[in-house]
């Protein structure tokens, strides 16, 4: 499973600038006219199974291969052995022996001709596990789904240096299946076609590729029109001849051994001889062999091994650097560990594949993508667009590395990135001096679904005053916000062009690029999104740029605006607390401290997220005028709410300028460990005069939150808001309360519901339980407590390694209305688990969770259980690039979904794409059609099957990473 799009509002213009069905005739039968008859029902249904011994899911795909639609479907097929039902989903199942049927559901059961539809069930069963062979829907036989080739890039090899101006050999196989034949095959670099050659042996000699890094692949067609393409090779380009080594990263235990391998980029005319020596850093590892290599004109790229040892007592890391007159050196940094930390170095292994800049997971400037692949739909709609969680997940990874390594270059060169690119400058928000705290923004309600855009704003509802602006320009004299945008185009696919410090730099600016995307209600999923620019200047979309998508107003002024993440400006502090406090432990605390200090100042800006969308009072709000503004402190709820935003004119003599809060909260968005950090942490206090107070209310808080919001079983439900439906509206009768704040099931989005992914409990709890870890609050543990038990009942470690943990969440009933003095039980509140995955990130977030719960509690089973899941994923799920696992995107048949545009407004994207009321999420964004994988959407769009990707998300190699070296520090 994938992360359900993840969704931020953005901030909206918030201040003014000066078909019919035929049917035959009755009388036409009774006078024995001929009568028409529907084409033959023609299927194929693809049966796929993740099986651990005792049991299994299954999915069909069962695919309309007709002329005429499919009303209704009834899908049978038997088992040969004692296969039993569970439960099943996206269709009635149910079984009668060994035979199956499957009926559909209310929202599936039309199958157009050319579409697929998937439903899913779980099983038992003992002895073998064979798979039926034959599959019948409405009593015709399908036959077997087509299966696409296969294509395996063999040549270069994975890491291979070359040297600007030579050629690089590309050489591919490919075979196809259900006697097809393969009609071409093309290679790519990332999302360039290089050529493509149409008989075997499939080779490229590719010429002309640029210095740096780059991610080559084949892709493989066959005669039924099928095609998918090979696994991504990292290579680097260098810009003269050099020594390549196998790595950047190496761990070597105490009185051990490791080694890796060089080799030359290029032919030499004669023999060159390659030295290698340790030139700085712990001098208990050594070069114990292949000090002196000899390199010959016929052995120049046959690897040779160079060998480190270390003694048997020492710790830390070391640079050995390999080279040779007239070639570029390699450089290989290599860690001495514990004679017991498996788990450090394997965290190291991931931390040199996730750092190898042949393996794509970073941009030129050093930005870490949101994914390496491209083609990928969930919050970001671009595999090379990335979040600042993304970046905050870059610091943690980089405090780990320091933790492990006693190198804090690299941490706090990560937060300088972050700062240069993802915090926008002075010059992105120039107008912040006009900003009246008296007044902060004009009020706009929000509305349930995109078609009720634009909203109007409307300047008699009253709105709160902003309590900390003051404060916070006094402690950091700047009218300027230092927090984090969310989102960013890191290669200028949509060609904006608002590079830090840029507006509307177009197409051609080289650098990334600010972009915004949601903001039209808890119904627009990122399918149904319009992406705009953040610095708006009239150059792209229609006469006033986007802003009358969003806004509806009297006229319309060139303007900037930002929105921030909180979890993930968060997750930024949680990063610096931990690099701190280990650095501290190896006596380098001042190598961190001016950067813990920004953190510390990224956390009192972060208070925005505490308040009110305007600032109106907490509690019982209900009518846009008939809910008092607040006048202080009272707007503020003090807890992580889904965004803060800030924007304004871009006219610096005629200026203008707002800022936000958020009125919806989400149990997933809390970290107690940040409100611990800001509060109680002496290197971590805010400059400002209230900051600390303010964050240890706010620990307070989220702590009652999460008990408000545990369910019976012991899961973490929705949120509430202090704004129902977004504008103030009156809630249902009887809708319980939090401090005044009315419950919500699924705050902020609802397509899919914000509910429903496991992963939310994995990272808040994960949170939860370092701060638990860290305190021993007894508070913290109650919760984690009831938590971890419910997790652990619903997570299966399979004989051979493999696991299930719970995905798709599913809630009813509400918690009682919260007593501080004396908490209800929450009998009513209900969750349960409506599907199962092995999704390698969230497994990672879960085993943190009960790693640094059993630290502190000695709970044996979330140690066992934390150990099984880490070492599961380490030893089934390892590829080249990291650890991943195959994904079947059935959203993906969404590509073609409209996106609603009112009647008559039309514009422009920078590429030239029309934006009208015909517009779908594909023809906004027509440079997919360029991307390597898509004719796998192609097919799918076509009636194929659903497709299927192997991701490489930063975030989630991160957290495995992490995990590791979280199991190391404490339970190894």
């Amino acid at each position: 499973m994938h992360p359900p799009p993840r969704r931020r509002r953005v901030a909206r213009r918030l201040w003014t600038a000066a078909g019919a069905a035929l049917a035959l005739p009755l009388s036409m039968l009774a006078t024995g006219a001929t009568t028409a008859h529907a084409a033959a029902l023609q299927c194929s249904v693809d049966y796929k199974t993740n099986d651990w011994g005792s049991g299994f899911t299954a999915d069909l795909t069962l695919t309309n291969r007709g002329t005429d639609a499919i009303n209704g479907w009834t899908l049978t097929y038997s088992y040969s052995g004692n296969q039993k039902l569970s439960n099943g989903w996206n269709g009635t199942w149910s079984q009668s022996g060994q035979q199956i049927t499957v009926k559909n559901a209310s929202y599936n059961g039309t199958v157009a001709a050319g579409a697929a539809v998937s439903a899913g069930a779980q099983f038992t069963y003992s002895g073998t596990n064979t798979a039926p062979t034959s599959f019948a829907v409405n009593g015709t036989t399908c036959a077997g789904a087509h299966q696409p080739p296969v294509a395996v890039l063999t040549s270069p090899t994975a890491g291979a240096v070359y040297t600007q101006g030579d050629a690089v050999p590309l050489a591919a196989t490919a075979a196809a299946a259900d006697n097809a034949t393969i009609s071409k095959v093309e290679f790519y670099d990332d999302t360039k076609l290089l050529g493509t050659d149409t008989t075997a042996p499939y080779t490229l000699s590719a010429t002309g590729l640029a210095t740096g890094s780059h991610s080559l692949l084949a892709k493989a067609y066959d005669s039924l029109g099928a095609s998918a393409e090979s696994t991504p090779v990292g290579i680097t380009v260098a810009a003269g001849p050099s020594v390549v080594a196998s790595t950047n990263q190496l761990a070597v235990q105490q009185g051990k051994t490791g080694s890796y391998e060089l080799k030359l980029s290029t032919q030499p005319t004669s023999n060159v001889t390659v030295t290698t020596a340790r030139t700085g850093g712990n001098t208990g590892l050594s070069v114990t062999g292949g000090a002196s290599l000899t390199f010959t004109p016929s052995n120049w790229n046959t690897p040779q091994k160079v060998t480190i040892t270390a003694d048997a007592s020492g710790t830390g890391a070391a640079t050995f650097e390999s080279t040779s007159p007239g070639l570029a050196k390699a450089a290989v940094t290599v860690t001495q560990i514990a004679a017991t930390k498996t788990y450090d170095a394997r965290f190291l292994d991931l931390y040199g594949k996730i750092t190898n800049p042949a393996n794509g997971y970073f941009s030129p400037e050093g930005i870490p993508y949101h994914s390496v692949e491209t083609l990928i739909v969930e919050a970001p709609d671009h595999g090379h667009e990335t979040t600042s969680e993304a970046y905050s997940y870059l610091l943690w990874l980089q405090a780990m590395y320091g933790k492990v390594t006693g190198d804090w270059s690299k941490f706090n060169g990560a937060w300088s990135i972050m700062e240069k690119y993802m915090i926008p400058t002075h010059a992105d928000q120039p107008t912040n001096s006009f900003y009246n705290a008296s007044k902060p923004a004009t009020y706009a309600p929000e509305y349930d679904t995109p078609n009720e855009y634009p909203a109007k704003l409307d300047s008699g509802v009253s709105v709160g005053s902003d309590p900390i602006a003051g404060e916070l320009k006094s402690a950091y004299g700047t009218d300027d916000i230092y927090g984090m945008h969310w989102i960013q185009d890191v290669d200028n696919v949509y060609g904006y062009g608002n590079e830090p410090g840029k507006c509307e730099a177009g197409p051609t600016a080289t650098g990334p690029s600010y972009i915004n995307t949601f903001q039209r209600g808890p119904q627009e999923s990122v399918w149904e999104t319009i992406p705009q620019p953040t610095c708006d200047a009239f150059k792209y979309g229609g006469t006033n740029g986007y802003l009358d998508l969003f806004t509806g107003d009297s006229s319309y002024a060139k303007q900037w605006k930002f929105t921030n993440a909180p979890d993930a400006d968060a997750r930024a502090v949680q990063a610096a607390y931990w690099a701190d406090v280990w650095a501290k432990q190896q006596g380098k605390g001042s190598d961190v401290s001016a950067t813990v200090a920004k953190a510390a100042k990224m956390g009192d800006y972060l208070r925005y997220a505490m308040y009110d969308k305007y600032f109106k009072k907490i509690g019982n709000c209900v009518g846009p005028s008939a809910c008092p503004a607040g006048t202080g402190k009272d707007a503020s709820h003090y807890l992580l709410s889904w965004y803060y935003a800030w924007g304004g004119a871009t006219d610096t003599s005629a200026g203008w300028a707002w800022r936000i809060g958020s009125s919806h909260t989400h149990g997933g968005y809390q970290n107690p460990l940040a409100a611990y950090a800001l509060s109680s942490y002496a290197d971590l206090k805010p400059k400002s005069a209230t900051g600390q107070q303010d964050w240890a209310k706010s620990l307070q808080r989220q702590l009652e939150f999460y008990r408000w919001l545990q369910s019976s079983e012991g899961g973490i439900a929705g949120g509430a808001t202090n704004s129902w439906a977004g504008r103030y509206a009156t809630p249902p009768s009887g809708t319980s309360t939090f401090y005044g704040m009315y419950y919500d099931p699924a705050p902020v989005y609802h397509d899919p519901p914000s509910n429903q992914w496991f992963g939310f409990q994995a990272w808040s709890m994960e949170r939860v339980a370092e701060y638990y870890q860290q305190t021993g609050d007894a508070n913290a543990k109650a919760v984690l407590d009831k938590w971890v038990k419910w997790a652990l009942s619903k997570t299966t470690i399979n004989p051979d390694g493999t696991y299930l943990i719970p995905s798709t969440l599913q809630w009813s009933g509400q918690p009682d209305t919260w007593n501080a003095s004396s908490p209800g039980s929450n009998a009513g509140l209900h969750v349960t688990v409506a599907d199962y995955t092995n999704d390698v990130g969230v497994a990672a977030a879960y085993a943190k969770t009960l790693t640094y719960y059993a630290a502190k509690s000695g709970d044996t089973a979330a140690k066992t259980t934390a150990k099984a899941l880490l070492d599961g994923m380490w030893a089934n799920y390892q590829d080249a690039l990291g650890i991943a696992v195959p994904e079947t995107r059935t959203d993906y048949n969404r590509f073609d979904d409209g996106v609603y545009v009112p009647s008559g407004w039309s514009g422009k994207m920078p590429n030239g794409d029309t934006i009208n009321s015909s517009s779908t999420f594909m023809s906004l964004r027509s440079f997919y059609k360029n991307d390597p994988a898509w004719s796998k959407i192609q097919s799918y769009l076509a009636g194929g099957a659903a497709p299927v990707f192997t991701y490489h998300r930063f975030w989630a190699q991160a957290d495995i990473a992490l995990a590791m070296g979280s199991y190391a520090e404490l339970l190894e």
